[in-house]
């Protein structure tokens, strides 16, 4: 259906996306067959899944090697049904969301007890309004301009318990020089 895979983009990808295709790749035109689950934007890469008796099985077609990609058929609701349920949107609320939030409720309070100023923003958390930090909440979910921060909570992060008792995470003074410093007026930044 198209030719210059890589030079094609996403709108043309999606039209290709849970159709059952033909994949003409490498110097040798090899043919792969079935249903297109995803396609990589970065590297153009495609899977497809096939199903058999025994469950589906994933091929992944290097994007370079893509010379042709021809939509042979339309996916019946069954079949549409079991490629979407192969790959589940993010915010679908499958069974990691109740993880997720726990996650990040874990990393909140992590930064609260280090003195860091943060709150939530919807899935994401801020760090004094200069830092985002988006799911899954590690060191290299932090995008900032501030590059001093940026790197602070990096650290904080890497160095976070697995799992710390909430007990230990809720201050209600803090001992400064003058005497007890109320929560969240001295900021570890």
């Amino acid at each position: 259906m198209q030719c210059g895979w890589l030079h094609s983009g996403p709108r043309l990808w999606l039209r290709c996306v849970h159709r059952q295709v033909m994949v003409t790749a490498g110097k040798r035109r090899e043919e792969h067959r079935g249903w297109l689950l995803t396609v990589d934007p970065v590297s153009h890469s495609v899977a497809l899944v096939s199903f058999g008796e025994d469950g589906a099985s994933v091929r992944v077609v290097l994007g370079h090697a893509v010379q042709h990609v021809e939509v042979l058929e339309e996916p019946d609701p069954d079949t549409e049904e079991r490629l979407r349920s192969l790959l589940p949107p993010p915010e679908a609320g499958g069974p990691d969301s109740d993880e997720r939030r726990r996650r990040r409720s874990g990393v909140r309070r992590w930064l609260q007890q280090n003195r860091v100023p943060v709150e939530e923003d919807g899935n994401d958390l801020r760090v004094a309004r200069v830092l985002t930090i988006r799911a899954p909440y590690r060191p290299d979910d932090c995008s900032s301009a501030n590059q001093i921060i940026l790197d602070r909570v990096q650290r904080l992060l890497r160095v976070q318990p697995d799992q710390v008792p909430d007990s230990e995470l809720v201050l209600e003074t803090a001992p400064g020089p003058d005497g007890p410093v109320p929560p969240g007026t001295r900021d570890g930044l």
